[in-house]
């Protein structure tokens, strides 16, 4: 990423120093390799489930449940707390907790990366996620106060493309880990770049707060946090069970939607709120925030099947599974810095509405894909995507930072990546149960043909293609009349999810459509974008 030319100080009477103006691309670098580390291990780790589940001392002898667990622990603990540290660091100061969020995320890679354990890497997961959730909210919430209105669309633009990268590169990185070192170099490759992080933070991030944060309000804080954790973890139940008509289920979400919406009418009465939610009366403030979850429910639905297609239907390795979404990131790369530019010229709704259609007929195109179709098409598919994406996420990220003042960018950057996960946390439970019922519905009457083979093994291999084709192996050269099936029957599935997919990207983008401003109504800052003076710079400093 290369550093622009101009080396001009801050423009006159603007709010950021001139010192941190000078030294901002500087800044960006490194709260982009704080974002690459997060979400670099959320997707590093899906390319080493199968060697956490082999026997030790090659895995951990890990089972299904635990496996899932080992990814949802983190989830959940990481969802729950991010409007709680995006708040804190808007009082305490954004750099503080970014620092501290980095070296407990540090900590608990090392931990994770030597569990002896299920139950302990599981334990480790969920520290993982604690630190992720400080990280995550500080580096949005310390860009918006490092770089002025005007270039804010720019380095977000940036920022997005880290995310898209991180993304694409964690299974590469992650097969080529597992190629040649144990399981657990997946986590303990995080630390080198934690160091490394946390001494250019130390060195060049400089710290910023909300300067009158007002009264704590620990009741608002306290209502977020169970309110989401029940909310995300019925969504992951509901996810693993294959069924959200579930008591167990219901209750959960029913009783985390009681709890937060008791959450807005706590801070609609209070008078030190710990959000303003009168921020959402703004259209084009909630038509942001509803993008941001769609595309990620729609995003994340599929990079959960596609694992499935490159590997147990297509043949390919780990490794050459992670190359495959390469078009993705370079598409991401490609256009999320230049989208800016998209927006000034036709507005933020034209250009995320057909970055929604864009998104919406990559997904229907996964119906092209079948057991034995050229694997361009899939590349092609991933570019398409990718450049999606690319046009969606900078224009909402930037119009739900810039809807609140430079003091809450932390609330703010908390809103953007609490909906994020949640829409994420959904695409997967409910596609992933969408998948696996039209899966076990297709495969179910050639397991009931297979002679001899018992009820209980016929229910367990239906659950998924990788459960049938572990069923074929052990049946020997009887199991091979299983393998195409299941491939037809995981297609099949997979076109059923991928049309849930691009309709929910359609739904995404008709709110966009009816509700983001267009060319002539960008819309201001609720401070009506007014500079500051040195002396509010620096006291907020």
């Amino acid at each position: 990423m290369a550093t622009p030319p101009s080396t001009q100080g801050a423009p006159a009477g603007s709010g950021v120093p001139e010192a941190i103006h000078r030294r901002r691309w500087a800044i960006l670098v490194v709260l982009m390799f704080s974002v690459l580390v997060v979400v670099l291990d959320n997707s590093i780790l899906n390319v080493a489930m199968k060697t956490i589940a082999s026997p030790k001392p090659t895995g951990l002898g890990a089972t299904q449940s635990q496996l899932e667990w080992a990814i949802n622990s983190y989830t959940l603990v990481f969802a729950g707390l991010l409007f709680t540290a995006g708040i804190l660091g808007d009082r305490i100061g954004r750099k503080k907790v970014l620092l501290g969020g980095m070296a407990v995320f540090g900590v608990g890679s090392v931990l994770a990366a030597f569990s002896g354990s299920p139950g302990e890497l599981i334990g480790f997961r969920a520290l993982m996620g604690l630190g992720a959730a400080f990280v995550m909210p500080a580096t949005l919430a310390i860009l918006v106060n490092v770089f002025e209105r005007e270039e804010q669309a720019k380095a977000i633009g940036i920022w997005v493309a880290a995310v898209g990268l991180a993304i694409a590169i964690g299974p590469i990185t992650g097969g080529v880990l597992l190629e040649h070192f144990w399981w657990g170099s997946v986590f303990f490759v995080n630390v080198p770049i934690v160091i490394v992080g946390l001494i250019a933070m130390v060195a060049l991030v400089p710290d910023s707060r909300d300067p009158a944060p007002g009264r704590v309000d620990p009741l608002g804080v306290l209502l977020s946090v169970i309110g989401l954790v029940l909310l995300v973890y019925g969504i992951i139940k509901g996810g693993q069970l294959a069924d959200f008509t579930d008591a167990q289920v219901l209750g959960s979400i029913a009783a985390g939607l009681v709890v937060l919406t008791l959450f807005v009418v706590h801070e609609k009465r209070s008078d030190h709120p710990a959000i303003d939610v009168g921020y959402f009366r703004n259209p084009a403030f909630s038509a942001a925030i509803a993008a941001v979850a769609l595309v990620f429910f729609a995003l994340m639905g599929v990079t959960f099947f596609m694992v499935f297609y490159t590997q147990s239907v297509r043949g390919y390795s780990a490794l050459e599974s992670g190359l495959l979404i390469l078009p993705l990131a370079v598409a991401q790369l490609i256009f999320a810095p230049r989208a800016r530019l998209v927006v000034e010229r036709f507005g933020a709704r034209a250009v995320c509405t057909c970055g929604m259609l864009l998104v919406a007929a990559a997904m229907s195109g996964f119906l092209l894909l079948g057991v034995d179709t050229p694997i361009v098409v899939l590349e092609v598919l991933f570019f398409a995507q990718g450049a999606g994406m690319a046009h969606i996420m900078p224009p909402v990220t930037t119009g739900i930072m810039q809807a609140l003042p430079r003091q809450k960018a932390g609330s703010g950057s908390a809103l953007n990546n609490t909906f994020r996960q949640v829409g994420g946390a959904l695409g997967v439970a409910v596609l992933g149960s969408v998948l696996s019922t039209a899966y076990r519905d297709r495969i179910g009457d050639t397991l009931a043909a297979v002679p001899g083979l018992p009820d209980s093994v016929q229910r367990s291999a239906g659950e998924s293609v990788e459960a049938t084709m572990g069923v074929a192996e052990k049946l020997g050269p009887k199991g091979q009349a299983l393998v195409g099936p299941a491939q037809d029957a995981f297609v099949h599935a997979m076109h059923i999810t991928a049309l849930g997919s691009a309709g929910v990207a359609v739904l995404g983008a008709l709110v966009v459509l009816a509700f983001l401003p267009g060319k002539e109504g960008s819309g201001k800052a609720p401070d009506d974008g007014r500079p500051r003076s040195r002396e509010e710079a620096s006291a907020d400093r």
